[in-house]
């Protein structure tokens, strides 16, 4: 873990200081550094934020604490993230309306309760372009309504968090993150705004590409589940059985694959394992895989990332065609 975080570190400020500094003396250069600058935010979000924020990275709180401020860095806001990803994504997974990952709103239709649209019949095409707008929605819209809306709802309080003590962390990370990222190099670089726009653009769009198309293969992917409470809001099944029955693994044997993507093409063993740390899931899912035997539960998995892309192509597919 260590070896990896100074190596998505590197890939994230070595870019940026090159950048920055104008070595290249090309705009060409400056928008492929922005680039690899994508590549290594997703690599932090991926392989360092991730795992602390689920304090599984270190045994260490602060240490947990610390890295899951990461993604503050690069433009999000770690509580905001934790609300919606580890209470919301991962207690309710693929329940509509609690989920907020499969939750989404608008031209995206990604569960059989979600309201129809026409535009969704050609959502298999327009989604990987959406995919791409995933972080740049992120930092710019979808945390201030996130906070507005944990408040409302009393989820933050519920975590007793201070409302105001978030909104000032928030802010304040947002203006740091843009004073370097946008600002700096407007003020340094001898580009137009809208070339450097365009870079710091591009930067979120290889970073929200890479997310998206790692998470939503686990969940939204045929043969999944999309389970709904009773009359009464309670589920089916207990939390275990409901984690294999809607998360799906992919690419077990490429090694190089999993080491970016931290692990997370293991979700089975991350969703049922949520505090053990992404460089065990290998050893341990051939356990899961056996146990799940012994007990007549499914374990759901693609051989490869390509055929996970296809059958989540297939899923946005059929969820996208006019309920009968």
């Amino acid at each position: 873990m260590v070896i990896k975080t100074i190596f998505m570190f590197a890939l994230y400020t070595i870019p940026y200081v090159l950048m920055i500094t104008n070595v290249f003396h090309s705009v060409w250069g400056m928008f492929a550094m922005y680039a690899i600058m994508g590549l290594g935010s997703a690599g932090i979000g991926l392989g360092v934020m991730h795992d602390a924020n689920h304090g599984s990275y270190s045994s260490k709180r602060w240490m947990n604490y610390t890295l899951g401020l990461t993604l503050n860095m690069v433009g999000g806001h770690s509580f905001l993230w934790k609300m919606q990803h580890n209470v919301l994504h991962h207690t309710y997974t693929n329940v509509h309306d609690a989920d907020e990952d499969i939750s989404i709103k608008g031209i995206m239709r990604m569960a059989p309760e979600a309201k129809w649209k026409p535009i969704h019949r050609f959502q298999y095409l327009y989604a990987w372009f959406l995919y791409g707008l995933m972080t740049f929605v992120w930092i710019l819209h979808k945390d201030f309504k996130n906070i507005i809306h944990y408040h409302k709802t009393g989820l933050i309080k519920q975590h007793r968090a201070s409302v105001v003590r978030e909104w000032f962390i928030m802010l304040l990370s947002k203006v740091i993150y843009g004073g370097y990222i946008y600002v700096l190099p407007l003020l340094l670089l001898p580009y137009a705004w809208w070339q450097i726009f365009l870079a710091f653009f591009l930067c979120h769009f290889i970073t929200g590409f890479i997310l998206a198309i790692i998470f939503q293969p686990a969940h939204v992917v045929e043969g999944t589940e999309y389970p709904m409470p009773d009359n009464e809001g309670n589920l089916e099944n207990n939390w275990a059985i409901h984690q294999l029955r809607t998360t799906t693994n992919f690419g077990h044997k490429h090694k190089v694959f999993s080491w970016f993507v931290g692990g997370l093409n293991y979700q089975v063993e991350h969703h049922l394992f949520p505090n053990i740390c992404h460089v065990h899931y290998r050893r341990i899912a051939p356990i899961v895989r056996e146990t799940t035997k012994d007990f007549g539960l499914p374990y759901k998995s693609k051989n490869s990332f390509l055929q996970a892309i296809a059958a989540h192509t297939i899923m946005l597919k059929e969820l996208g065609k006019k309920p009968v």
